[in-house]
């Protein structure tokens, strides 16, 4: 009986389904084999990083690595995890209160991480602006998102106040807000009055000569250089003590 090859079309289709199942089989024997690495008890931190290094790897291989004691104290570890795009959130989220200061800080900085995840981890580094060293704190101010860099403009040092100014991802919107708050020191107001950068922003101007805090000479320029019914509208609200208030009003002969 003579053999007859399968049309063309046919043999297309068989050697794509033979291609699939081989691809799939692969996938499925990686995956197998990235969980059983995942929970080996024995698995190095370098072993664990590769892993980490391959976006493909599989939610319950990330599962298992979390699980896994023996990597428990491994920090670079934990980092890869909370970075990794397939790590579910819950674990990000415990994992993140782990981390150590800077990774938070690295991780709260990162372009690709969810908006979500930042602002956890930057919401904890301000929590834990009360147990860190000088030196911490001024390095967080110079480098850290703006709701740290803004909490920072409230510590008692003036040198944390200083790096918290200097940072670039501070707004204005930010420091008129932390102005505001009864918290701001006089070291602040001040800092603040000098800054060659945010002195001159319209708001931040509005802001001190609202302030009980900014000292006589400033309040009297800032007054000098704003127009006669602004000041008076913003004398009416301000919480300047009232002799300089009063020797504004009289300065400017501003009527009540």
């Amino acid at each position: 009986m003579k053999n007859t090859a399968p049309e063309p079309e046919m043999q297309l289709s068989v050697d794509g389904s033979r291609r699939e199942d081989k691809t799939q089989g692969l996938i499925a024997k990686d995956k197998e084999s990235d969980l059983e690495q995942a929970a080996d008890p024995t698995l190095t931190e370098d072993l664990a990083l590769a892993l980490l290094a391959r976006n493909t790897l599989s939610v319950e291989a990330i599962e298992e690595l979390s699980k896994n004691r023996s990597l428990s104290s491994a920090r670079k570890v934990r980092v890869g995890m909370v970075v990794h795009p397939r790590t579910p959130r819950r674990i990000s989220l415990k994992l993140l209160r782990q981390l150590h200061t800077f990774d938070l800080m690295r991780v709260a900085l990162l372009p690709v991480m969810s908006g979500d995840l930042k602002r956890a981890a930057a919401e904890l580094l301000v929590s834990r602006l009360g147990s860190i060293t000088l030196g911490e704190r001024i390095s967080l101010a110079r480098r850290a998102p703006e709701i740290v860099a803004a909490a920072l403009l409230l510590d008692k040092e003036p040198r944390v106040v200083q790096a918290a100014l200097e940072n670039p991802r501070l707004s204005e919107g930010a420091i008129v807000k932390v102005l505001a708050r009864p918290g701001a020191t006089t070291a602040l107001v001040q800092a603040v009055c000098r800054h060659g950068k945010w002195s001159p922003r319209h708001e931040i101007r509005l802001a001190l000569l609202r302030h009980p805090k900014t000292p006589h000479d400033h309040a009297l320029r800032l007054a000098h250089s704003m127009p006669l019914a602004l000041v008076r509208d913003i004398l009416h609200g301000s919480q300047l003590s009232e002799k300089l208030k009063s020797c504004l009003r009289k300065e400017l002969d501003l009527k009540v």
